[in-house]
């Protein structure tokens, strides 16, 4: 059983550890878990792709090894170092510039220890609109966290190699087909009694209404999990919720008397797990209050068909028609982390991009390449 007698939620404090209870078994019992498997011919088992399509998600076991973990655990550890100092700050707590500094992208995104920034406003396009319960920080918690970086691959080779990785690159195109598109990255950052919590949503925005969109026209994300992740500081998701089109959550918790949604269930990881979650489930989390952390090397995709010449964005970047010129310019970062990666694990078979095999493009990366991922977040693909 995961730390649920760690948490503390006052006068909740009761009906949330009976509720993380309930869901951890309901979780475990959905059977859409385990390690990434190919068929014979090379192809991800069905038998992986019918439970994330019945569940709206699936967790990968084992995906990221103790020495790519490593690294990754190092480059968090430098870019917690160069975070500024506060809110607005030019440097961090070395005096040096911070990160961040001179971007014209989001990147780092503060909330008040344990709070909801994002539930009951019109953040986001409003798809948040029920506020979470916001336990009481301790009196010597500092005034706003880092809890989400985006742009992430700029800040992380170890998440760029992440975003290489054969196998999860062929969950995508198995899932997306094999002319798949980017959408954005990010690193999540839940840290013991601070983390802030996200509201129940939906993370698509623009094809709701498309006589076209069925249960995977908005993509998915994949969750690659540092230290793993618990009832008490990962992802909830309410299962099936992709095929049935925009929720009606506000009433969802409304009827529920409580935003402990019944039939949501908690993603449970250990460190190195991959989770993969639909884009249009219903999904959130709590505040996290437990004694554990949670650091997640987020990255999505999108099929071509959802994105090529659609007018889109406006939340993680500027509004725009994504024409194909936009869609290869943003898909090089799937070319860079490939080579990445190849670099760093040189005895593995490199994942074959097939937009960039078509086109014989090629890429490195080296100096020149990680000049140009600056920014690189302002073509993100969000729709």
């Amino acid at each position: 059983m995961n730390e649920i007698n760690r948490i503390d939620y006052a006068a909740e404090d009761a009906a949330m550890r009976d509720y993380m209870a309930e869901g951890e078994k309901r979780a475990y019992a959905l059977g859409n878990r385990g390690p990434i498997r190919f068929t014979a011919d090379g192809r991800v088992h069905p038998d992986i792709l019918e439970a994330y399509w019945r569940c709206g998600f699936y967790v990968f076991e084992g995906v990221l090894k103790p020495d790519e973990l490593a690294d990754i655990e190092a480059d968090l550890h430098d870019i917690q170092a160069r975070l500024p100092v506060e809110k607005g700050a030019a440097v961090d707590t070395l005096g040096r510039p911070a990160m961040g500094t001179g971007l014209e992208a989001p990147t780092l995104f503060w909330a008040r220890p344990l709070s909801d920034p994002f539930g009951g406003t019109d953040l986001a396009g409003g798809r948040h609109p029920v506020k979470m319960h916001e336990p009481q920080a301790a009196s010597d918690a500092p005034k706003e966290v880092v809890y989400l970086i985006l742009g992430s691959l700029q800040f992380s080779e170890a998440a760029l190699r992440v975003y290489g990785h054969p196998d999860l690159l062929a969950v995508a195109a198995a899932v997306n087909g094999d002319d798949f598109v980017p959408f954005n990255e990010a690193l999540w950052i839940k840290e013991p009694g601070r983390g802030a919590s996200v509201a129940w949503h939906q993370d698509g925005l623009t094809h709701w209404d498309s006589p076209d969109m069925d249960q995977g026209t908005h993509g998915f994300n994949f969750m690659g999990q540092l230290y793993g992740c618990t009832p008490a500081n990962g992802v909830w998701v309410v299962p099936g919720s992709h095929k049935n089109g925009r929720a009606d959550i506000r009433g969802m918790v409304a009827a529920a008397g409580t935003s402990r949604l019944p039939d949501a269930v908690p993603i449970i990881c250990a460190p190195g797990d991959v989770a993969m979650t639909n884009r249009q489930a219903v999904h959130g989390s709590f505040a996290n209050n437990s004694k554990d952390w949670r650091v997640t090397v987020n990255f999505g995709f999108h099929r071509r068909a959802s994105v090529l010449d659609v007018m889109a964005g406006g939340i993680h970047n500027a509004a725009a028609v994504y024409d194909a010129a936009r869609i290869e310019h943003r898909a090089r970062m799937i070319g860079y982390g490939i080579e990445a990666r190849k670099q760093r694990f040189p005895a593995e078979t490199p994942f074959a991009y097939a937009p960039h095999v078509a086109r014989g493009l090629t890429y490195k990366w080296d100096a020149a390449a990680k000049a140009d991922v600056k920014d690189y977040n302002l073509d993100d693909l969000s729709i």
